[in-house]
C-alpha cells in the first residue's frame, strides 16, 4: 500500500486560500471564532470547519475562556511545515485581501482593548476598594520583598491609582509609574503628590514612554490579565530593563470565574507557570521563577502567583 508523504496532506491544508488567511492572522496573536468571522467576512460555520481542519493538522492550537475558545498558530513547528508556510505567507501576504484581513484585525484588537479602557475609565472613584475587596490589602506590598536596592529605578507599569507607586517610593531611588487611563492617572497624581521621587507617565503598556535600559526593576502587579498580548507586554518591559534588570509580576493564577470577563474587563482568565515561563524567556529574559501565593482569608478573588526573571545580560 502506497502512503503518501507528510507534506502532501500539509499541501492540502494550505491549498485553500481561507485556511491561508487565518493561519495568518493566528500567526500574529490569539482570535475567538467570532473575531475571525468578523476579519475574514464569512460564516461562522465556515471559519470553524476551517479551524478544525488546521487543528486536526497540527497547525493551530486553542484555549477555553469561559463560552469562547481563542485560537492561536501552533508556536513550534518542524523545519517541513515551516518552509511550506513560509511560501504560502509570502503569497498571501503580497495580496489585497491580505491587507484588509490586517486592517481588519486591528480594529478587532481595538475593541478589546476599548472594554477594558471602558471599565477603568468608570472605576477610578472605586479601584481601590474594588481591588481590595478581590484580593485583600496585602496584595499592594508583596512584590516589595523583591525592592531592597534604595539606588534602584523602579518602573510600575499599570501603575492604576498609584498605590504601588506610593508603597515603593521610600524605598527606592524613583519610580516611573506608567498607565494609559488618564481617569488612573489623576487619581494616583493626587496619591503621590508629597513624593518627589515618582514620575507620572501616561502610555501604552505595549509601547512604554520608558527609555531602553531606564530600569532596575519592572513590575506588573494584577495587570497582565488586561493585555491583549502579554508577550509583546513582557518584550516591552525586558527592553525597558537594564542588563540584569529584574521584572516581578504578580497575578491571577488560572481560574474559572468566567464573570470577571463583563464585569471587570478580564481579557484573560489568570495564566499558568508554563504560559509565563515560556512567554518570559521569548522575551528575552532568564532565571525564571513561578510561586504561588498564599490565599488571604479576607480577599474573595481568585488565588494569585509571583513570578519573576532578569534581562540577559
Amino acid at each position: 500500500m502506497l502512503v503518501e508523504p507528510r507534506v502532501f496532506e500539509r499541501m492540502t491544508v494550505l491549498g485553500d486560500s481561507a485556511r491561508s488567511r487565518l493561519l495568518m492572522l493566528l500567526e500574529e496573536g490569539e482570535f475567538t471564532v467570532s473575531e475571525l468571522v468578523a476579519v475574514l467576512q464569512l460564516p461562522q460555520s465556515t471559519v470553524s470547519r476551517h479551524l478544525k481542519v488546521l487543528a486536526d493538522g497540527g497547525w493551530v492550537l486553542s484555549r477555553a475562556d469561559g463560552p469562547s475558545r481563542h485560537y492561536r498558530m501552533t508556536p513550534v513547528l518542524d523545519a517541513t511545515a515551516r518552509r511550506l508556510w513560509g511560501l504560502v505567507r509570502n503569497e498571501v501576504r503580497q495580496g489585497a485581501i491580505g491587507e484588509e484581513d490586517a486592517e481588519r484585525a486591528k480594529a478587532v484588537l481595538a475593541l478589546r482593548r476599548d472594554r477594558s479602557r471602558e471599565f477603568f475609565a468608570t472605576a477610578a472613584g472605586r479601584w481601590d476598594t474594588l481591588r481590595d475587596e478581590l484580593f485583600g490589602a496585602e496584595a499592594e506590598v508583596l512584590p516589595l520583598f523583591g525592592l531592597l536596592d534604595s539606588e534602584w529605578t523602579v518602573g510600575d507599569l499599570g501603575a492604576g491609582t498609584g498605590q504601588l507607586a506610593a508603597a515603593i517610593a521610600p524605598f527606592v531611588a524613583k519610580v516611573v509609574a506608567v498607565d494609559a487611563s488618564a481617569e488612573m492617572l489623576a487619581a494616583a497624581k493626587s496619591r503621590v503628590a508629597d513624593l518627589c521621587n515618582v514620575d507620572l507617565r501616561h502610555g501604552e503598556l505595549e509601547r512604554l514612554p520608558v527609555a531602553d535600559g531606564e530600569l532596575d526593576v519592572a513590575m506588573l502587579l494584577l495587570v497582565l490579565h488586561y493585555i491583549v498580548d502579554p508577550p509583546s507586554v513582557l518584550a516591552e518591559a525586558c527592553r525597558a530593563l537594564c542588563p540584569g534588570g529584574r521584572l516581578v509580576i504578580v497575578d491571577m493564577r488560572a481560574h474559572t470565574r468566567d464573570a470577571y470577563r463583563e464585569e471587570m474587563g478580564h481579557l484573560w482568565p489568570g495564566f499558568t507557570e508554563t504560559q509565563l515561563e515560556e512567554w518570559m524567556r521569548s522575551a528575552g529574559l532568564e532565571q525564571f521563577r513561578y510561586r504561588p501565593l498564599p490565599p488571604r482569608p479576607d480577599a474573595e478573588g481568585p488565588l494569585m502567583f509571583l513570578a519573576t526573571a532578569r534581562r540577559c545580560v
